[in-house]
């Protein structure tokens, strides 16, 4: 798997995205979207609050990822499209 070009947001990646970000697989992808389905990013140190990212993981994956969070980034929490 290559390592994406841009950073990755943790808000609005796909499933397929953020499968891009070394250390993250199908398992961890879809428990990140879980996590901001209830709990948008305001920091990408909160990939550590989800299960299986710990700091090691999350020191090769912070380079690669982002968060850019508005009020308007989530008109409601949960929806299909963020999927």
């Amino acid at each position: 798997k290559k390592a994406p070009t841009g950073k990755i947001d943790l808000n609005t990646a796909s499933k397929v995205e953020l499968m891009n970000i070394p250390g993250v697989g199908e398992k961890t992808a879809l428990a990140i979207i879980q996590f901001r389905k209830s709990t948008p990013f305001t920091s990408i140190k909160q990939m550590m609050d989800i299960k299986g990212i710990g700091e090691k993981k999350f020191e090769k994956m912070k380079e690669f990822i982002k968060v850019k969070w508005t009020s308007s980034s989530f008109p409601s929490y949960g929806v299909a499209e963020y999927l």
